[in-house]
Parts: C-alpha cells; structure tokens; sequence
C-alpha cells in the first residue's frame, strides 16, 4: 500500500527527489531543503521510499540507492568505495556535503544576488561548509572530532549531546511509548498513515535544519563578510592606537572580529608584528557609551585567554575596581578576566596596557 501511495504521488509535479523512509537524520534532511531552494525544484515532490523501482523514477535522489554521480542526479554517500571530501577537507561528505557541494555556490548566489562566480560567493561557500556542513557529514559518517587516540585520558565533565542539531532532528523520529503510540481497541493503523505521519516529521526536520542553514548564510553574507574590510583595518591600525601592536581596537561595537582576527594573523601576507592580546569596542552606538576590554583567546574556539585582565581585578566592580586597577572610570571584570568594562575608551586602554605588562607570549 505505501508503494500505492507513493506511485500516486509520481503524477504531481516533477521533478521529484527521493530519499528513503525510515528513520532519517540531519543530513538528508538538510539535502532536500538545499535542493528546494533553488528554482527547479521548489515545486518538486518528495518521495521517500527504499523501493529501487519508485526511486528510479526521481529526477534527484540523495542518501539512498548506492549511487554517487552528477551527471544523473544521484548523491548517496554509502557505498563502500565512496570516500568524497569537499575541496582540501579531510571529512568524507553525506548527503548534505554531496549536495551543498555540488548546489551550494548558486544557492548563495541567489540569496544573495551575487554572480555565482564572485570571490565573495566562493568565500562564504567555503566558510559555511567548514563552519556548519562538515560537522554534519562527520556525524553521520561517525568520525570523531577528535582523533580517539587523543581523548582516551579525556573525561567529558557534561553531557553535550542534547544540544546538537543531529540530536534534535533525531527527537522528531518516532519515541517508543508502547502506550501513548497504541491504537484504540479494534483500530488498526493504515500503513499510508504511518508513513505520511513520517513524511510529516521529516519535512519537520528538514525545515529546522534548512532555516538553520539560511540563519548561517545571512551571518555570513549581511555581517560576517562585510565586517572581513572593517576587521583588517582595525588589524593594521593596531599601532596607532598602542605602540606594542598588541590592542585592536574598533569605534562602533558588534564587529564580528574573531574568525577575521585568527585568520589575518595566520596569513603570511597580512600578519605584522605580534600577536593581538585585547580588543576595544563601544557598548553600542550612542554618544557615551561605555567601552569593552576583551582577552583574545588562545584560539577561535578556546576560553583560554592569551593574556586576560589581572587576576586581582577579576569579580571586583566600580569604585572598588577603580581603587584596585588605580584607572578611573572603571565598571567590572569577569571573574574569568575575559572581559572588562571601562566608562571610557581612554580607560579601557589603560587597563588592557596595565593587563599586558610583564606577558610573555607561550
């Protein structure tokens, strides 16, 4: 009967994408929203079967069939000979890294109304896989962030599986509540229920982790790549401001500077003179706002600080502070001394200058 129903469901619209039944994951479920982006197939039917005879049938199909090519719009990662990575990535790619791959320059493109050959497009296609689609093909190929070698003295101190974005596609699948899921006395479920009551969880799951994707994407196109020109100036201006080189500072607050920051300074071309220590920003916009005294980490995804505020200003505000740091105008420091807060610009120079003496870089 599922076969009935789904053959019905070949008369609508082409072109058609398959992806199999059953239990689904994170990363067919983000192919399918990638591929309804894009014009030809945002009309297009999704069947989700395992049945070869109604999947031959698709236009598209993606993480099921055991066929890896292009040219006739197949993308399943399972087979044992397939070992695709994105261009110079070490992670063998899903279904989402399949698609994305081959998809993902004009879906930018046309999110962002760039010619799909621009440095700009090829740059954000680069950032997103790295940042939120690689992570992806990981999980569902099961490799391990980290080589297991490395982590067999390692002891995670909290549970963070719950909090992923495979974890939360996984909770859309059915529970086992014998209870709850039991039919009433002498009622028997139709199996096209049961199937389009799957089909509905799916395509649940793939809005989560498609509007997902378009949150990322307009990151990086509306404020992650114009603050890249806003970054690098304040990078080469760091002097002007400390002669140590060692203080970035920016006039208007909520500068994505981070990601920018470790790759100007990973950059043979770019990179002078040492290593960043802190950073200085307005709290926001207006005229006397107060300033920031931000420790840069040790890397991007770190919360060690190369050099953070003195440990005997760190949990100590105001007055008190003032009197400790001998800078006025002070107003706190994070009991970790990652950050400070200062009345003025003035006076966070000063307390990023009283933090860096003595450092010595490790």
């Amino acid at each position: 009967m599922v076969e009935e129903v789904a053959a019905k469901r070949l008369k609508t619209s082409p072109p058609l994408i398959g992806t199999h039944n059953g239990h689904f994951h994170a990363d067919e479920a983000l192919a399918v929203y990638l591929l309804r982006l894009l014009p030809t197939y945002q009309p297009s039917t999704l069947i989700r079967t395992r049945d070869p005879s109604l999947l031959s049938t698709c236009h598209t199909v993606v993480d099921v069939g055991g066929e890896y090519s292009p040219p006739a719009n197949r993308y399943d990662h399972h087979q044992r000979t397939f070992d695709t990575t994105f261009p110079n990535r070490p992670t063998k790619l899903s279904s989402a890294g399949l698609v994305y791959m081959h998809f993902g320059l004009p879906i930018i493109a046309q999110r962002t109304s760039l010619p799909e050959t621009s440095p700009e497009v090829s740059l954000v296609h680069k950032k997103l896989y790295i940042d939120f689609i690689e992570a992806l093909d990981a999980n569902d190929n099961g490799i391990s962030a980290y080589d297991p070698a490395d982590t067999k003295t390692i002891h995670k101190r909290f549970n963070d599986g719950g909090v992923t974005l495979g974890s939360l596609v996984s909770d859309l699948n059915y529970d086992f509540n014998p209870e709850a899921n039991a039919p009433a006395p002498n009622k028997k479920q139709h199996p096209a229920e049961i199937q389009s009551e799957e089909d509905t969880r799916f395509l649940a799951a793939s809005a989560l982790m498609g509007t997902t994707f378009l949150r990322k994407l307009d990151y990086c196109t509306q404020q992650w790549l114009p603050a890249r020109s806003v970054v690098l100036e304040a990078y080469k201006n760091r002097t002007t401001h400390d002669p140590s080189g060692r203080i970035m500072v920016f006039e208007a607050g909520g500068v994505p500077w981070k990601d920018h920051l470790y790759t100007f300074e990973a950059d043979p071309s770019i990179s002078t003179g040492p290593k960043t220590l802190f950073v200085l920003y307005p709290e926001g916009p207006h005229e006397g706002a107060k300033w920031r005294v931000q420790a840069v980490s040790v890397t991007k995804d770190s919360f060690e600080s190369r050099c953070p505020l003195k440990e005997e200003w760190r949990g100590v505000r105001d007055e008190k502070l003032s009197e400790v740091t001998g800078v006025e105008g002070c107003v706190f420091v994070h009991a970790s001394g990652f950050i400070g807060g200062n009345l003025t610009k003035s006076g966070a120079l000063d307390m990023a200058r009283i933090s860096m003496e003595g450092y010595v870089e490790k």
